[in-house]
């Protein structure tokens, strides 16, 4: 069993349209927009990633925006709700919030005790605020949303599965510990992991997904440095996955592999981190290209990457 994995790092969805997608995540859920680079596959694609001010492993969302590419259908084989975590007694303001600012399908409910508000993103996406106590990451606060109910980072990521089984001993062999159960849904966590260290698996007798916009490309688990992640990919490559190589992500190393279920998981290290070619105080604001793409920038500026209006 695995002892590197600290929980959630990042989670990657597609999207439709990259000023929808920036303004959700940073005027309406007053997230911080800290890097705004591309594809490295397809550089006419923006990457956009949204968290905390530093983009601490654990808070990072990040999309490519598709232009009109087509809503995808959910199904079995994917990732469907991703949690944010949010201090108690917050729901109320983000209720109202999210109903002033035309969010659909809004939904109180309460999940293994907790308390939490379902909603949609711009392109169908399932989000999840969830109520938690002790929660002790520093929010970023400067989009119109104060300390006292902003979003900390990730909560949780729920899969849904037609066969919860061989995912479940996955989960189990990368240090996640089961939780508890109700219904068809099984909890994991990592004991004293990062505080976006908890999965959900949801079982369900459905077709597999078609992926598309609102759909999460993928999912990304935390690793300190690229030592521990040499000692990750062995590991899992002696149980049988097929691992990629290590590829460099500019902000972190990653390494990737298709699940039982269908999820594709990454695993990525915390360094080097989003400073690396920003300064923490204008992270997210110049458009940062990968070296083997620099010489595409006035191309791409000018024929494929929306201007986005902040």
């Amino acid at each position: 069993m695995l002892n590197q994995i600290n929980g959630l790092h990042h989670v990657t969805s597609l999207a439709s349209g990259a000023q929808s997608n920036n303004d959700f995540f940073t005027k309406t859920l007053g997230l911080r927009r800290i890097k705004k680079t591309v594809n490295f596959d397809a550089p006419e694609v923006y990457h956009l990633y949204y968290g905390d001010e530093a983009g601490t492993p654990g808070t990072v969302m990040t999309y490519f925006p598709f232009p009109n590419a087509r809503r995808g259908r959910p199904g079995t084989g994917e990732v469907g709700i991703t949690g944010f975590a949010v201090p108690k007694g917050s729901l109320g303001f983000w209720k109202d919030r999210l109903s002033m600012l035309d969010v659909q399908n809004i939904k109180e409910e309460t999940t293994f005790g907790e308390d939490r508000l379902l909603f949609d993103g711009p392109d169908g996406d399932g989000f999840a605020l969830i109520e938690t106590d002790g929660d002790t990451r520093t929010p970023w606060t400067n989009n119109g949303v104060s300390e006292d109910v902003a979003i900390r980072g990730f909560h949780s990521a729920d899969m849904r599965l037609r066969d919860a089984g061989a995912s479940a001993e996955l989960l189990k062999f990368m240090g996640y510990e089961e939780m508890d159960r109700q219904d068809n849904v099984t909890r994991f966590h990592v004991p004293n992991g990062n505080e976006a260290n908890v999965i959900d698996i949801t079982q369900v007798d459905a077709p597999m997904a078609d992926q598309g916009a609102g759909s999460v490309h993928h999912i990304a688990f935390s690793v300190d440095n690229r030592d521990t992640q040499l000692e990750v990919r062995k590991a899992l490559m002696d149980t049988g996955y097929q691992v990629t190589p290590v590829i460099d992500r500019d902000y972190f190393y990653a390494i990737y592999f298709r699940t039982p279920g269908g999820v594709l998981f990454e695993v990525a290290t915390n360094e080097p981190g989003f400073d690396r070619d920003e300064d923490t105080a204008h992270l997210g604001e110049a458009l940062k290209l990968p070296t083997q793409h620099e010489h595409l920038r006035t191309v791409l500026e000018e024929k494929y990457l929306e201007p986005i209006v902040d």
